[in-house]
């Protein structure tokens, strides 16, 4: 059996998202700056249907990520494309396009019941209406020993440590200001879950940290 992860970028304030998302700025105002360190990866264009990009080891740790995931969770909001007028429709189409880049299964965590939507290369989203819980337990399932990445954001990632749910934090740490916005670890305590740093990468523009949950 495969590890659960949490993986986001996050700024050095501690933000994953900025403030006021939006349907022109889907990651909050500035938000786009915590992925700048992934965009010309060679493993990351790859996965996104692009050609070149940048050998380093921030592209390896990014394709280490990529091969090892068997399933993905994410929440309402990033299967969407955050905040806006298309929350209230509960068959609006995700902002990933006809060939996502997850290449798995997605269990999208929901209030709004539908049917699975298949997409190119892989990618099937399903909605999970009964909680983080069952859609871990769901994604378990369709991993096989793979890991399970839980994708986004902040609030779904939350529910699972808070639940117990997680084995390993995995954090980029990109060394902007945000000032305000969503932050990751928003509410939680040492109670929730209690960290053991160990791996760190360190390049230019991100830190790579991961942490073990101890239990």
């Amino acid at each position: 059996m495969g590890k659960v992860f949490v993986e986001l970028s996050v700024s050095l304030d501690g933000f994953v998202a900025g403030p006021n998302p939006s349907l022109e700025h889907p990651l909050g105002e500035g938000g786009e700056l915590l992925h700048e360190w992934a965009m010309g990866l060679e493993a990351f264009r790859e996965r996104h249907g692009m050609s070149g990009g940048e050998q380093n080891p921030d592209s390896e740790i990014v394709a280490e990520s990529l091969a090892g995931t068997g399933a993905v969770v994410m929440g309402r909001r990033m299967f969407s494309g955050g905040e806006g007028p298309w929350e209230d429709d509960p068959n609006a189409d995700a902002w990933w396009g006809d060939d996502p880049p997850f290449r798995v299964p997605v269990f999208v965590v929901t209030h709004h019941p539908r049917k699975p939507v298949e997409k190119q290369g892989g990618t099937t989203f399903t909605f999970v209406t009964e909680g983080v819980e069952a859609a871990v337990e769901r994604a378990r399932a369709a991993a096989g020993s793979a890991n399970i990445q839980i994708a986004g954001g902040a609030s779904v990632g939350q529910q699972a440590l808070r639940a117990g749910l997680v084995d390993e934090l995995q954090m980029h740490l990109v060394p902007v200001l945000l000032g305000e916005g969503t932050r990751l670890l928003e509410g939680l305590s040492a109670g929730d879950a209690h960290l053991e740093r160990v791996r760190v990468v360190d390049s230019r523009a991100v830190t790579h940290l991961w942490y073990r949950i101890v239990r």
